[in-house]
């Protein structure tokens, strides 16, 4: 046998199972289709916003340490109804970090700062790394390459993204549907601080989320219609910036990009199960969810750590940790939550992408309501810090 785990895919999950799975006493080997490409030090424009509890998870696992001098922490979050050159409605919603004990709600951390720090922890630790190795057939407990290679393990694990070629070989479908909109993705300078302030802007075309980054600079995720978007990042810079400033606003000051644009297609993602015989999937193999809360990297993270969690206690317990007993205990405990994220980023997003009166009325209001109520409030900005509901021991700052 080549090890415990055989993990499909090396983007950032893939990584961090690996890691999670080394640090639970079991033997992890990535499978990566993508060559070996080089992380530098030029900012490329993407950035994710890792909640406190996904923060645990990677001190835990000793990669933190070399992320934390470029993260820029989540002081507070406001979010509000907007139109396109108007102020936003005074009816908001606003989170402050001072209001829960365990600190800032999160960070944000660049991709190349954070994807080197995996990066460099998965081979000091020694962890084989198949890199350029693409995955062609499947069988229960075994992946063969197109080298034809055969490598065998006790448990597969998908984390090779929406379109997951380890689900199909396995039999796992999807529930998909796509939303017609695009995130267009970039960072900013400008020339005012931010202060720590995270905004969530809801606009008739679909949210826009200002999130700080060290520095005078922020990270954009701006959501449009398709065919919009397109538009937009087919064109120059300037003609970029000259459609953003008017939703941005000036509150910040001129602004200017920094990095490259980026855009991606927006849809919903959901695998009708999480495990097959000696199969689990993990992170958008398992759902794909709209960012309208910047919860993607977040809820992947979850799925690490609570299948690390449940594989290294029945490893403990002397248990197969190939059994489906073993593998259906992860299903039950992520499956739930997942599809509870799916279902409201989806209502979320329908609700706020339009501009009807009527509905902007019931959901300004209802955003004043919360603001209003401290105890409901303060839920809200724990469950944006991942720190409700079945948290996992490493999540909760524990070792395995």
């Amino acid at each position: 046998m080549d090890a415990d785990l055989i993990i499909v895919g090396g983007g950032l999950n893939g990584l961090t199972m690996a890691l999670a799975a080394h640090a639970a006493g079991l033997t992890p080997m990535i499978v990566d289709a993508a060559p070996p490409r080089p992380v530098g030090d030029v900012f490329d424009g993407r950035s994710y916003a890792l909640a406190l509890a996904s923060c645990r998870l990677l001190d835990g696992l000793d990669v933190w340490e070399d992320v934390v001098d470029h993260a820029q922490p989540i002081l507070e979050i406001k979010v509000s109804d907007a139109r396109d050159g108007q102020p936003p409605s005074p009816m908001f919603l606003h989170f402050d970090h001072a209001e829960i004990e365990e600190g800032p709600m999160g960070h944000l951390v660049e991709d190349r700062h954070l994807r080197a720090a995996l990066e460099t922890r998965v081979t000091g630790d020694g962890i084989t790394w198949e890199r350029g190795a693409t995955v062609t057939a499947q069988a229960p407990g075994q992946v063969t390459l197109a080298d034809g290679r055969v490598l065998t393990a006790r448990v597969v694990i998908g984390a090779d993204g929406r379109m997951s070629g380890t689900a199909s070989r396995a039999g796992i479908r999807h529930t998909r549907w796509s939303y017609d909109q695009t995130a267009l993705v970039c960072a900013l300078e400008h020339d005012l601080p931010h202060h720590g302030i995270a905004h969530q802007l809801f606009l008739p075309a679909g949210p826009l989320a200002i999130l700080p980054l060290t520095g005078n600079r922020s990270s954009i995720v701006w959501t449009e219609r398709a065919e919009v978007a397109k538009q937009l990042q087919d064109g120059p810079d300037e003609a970029y910036l000259d459609a953003l400033r008017p939703r941005f606003g000036d509150f910040l000051g001129d602004i200017r990009l920094v990095g490259a644009r980026h855009t991606y297609p927006l849809g919903l993602s959901l695998a009708h199960h999480f495990v097959a015989p000696q199969v689990a999937l993990i992170g958008d193999a398992a759902h794909g969810v709209h960012p309208i809360a910047g919860q993607g990297l977040n809820a992947g993270l979850r799925d690490i750590a609570a299948l690390a969690e449940v594989l290294a206690d029945a490893a403990r317990r002397g248990e197969d940790i190939a059994s489906p007993l073993v593998l259906t205990r992860y299903e039950r405990w992520r499956r739930f939550d997942a599809v509870s994220l799916a279902l409201a980023t989806d209502t979320f997003n329908r609700l706020f992408s339009n501009d009807n009166s009527a509905l902007r009325m019931v959901r300004d209001v209802g955003l004043g309501i919360v603001n209003r109520l401290p105890g409901l409030r303060r839920g809200f900005i724990r469950e944006a810090a991942g720190l409700t509901g079945d948290v996992p021991r490493l999540m909760r700052g524990e070792a395995l």
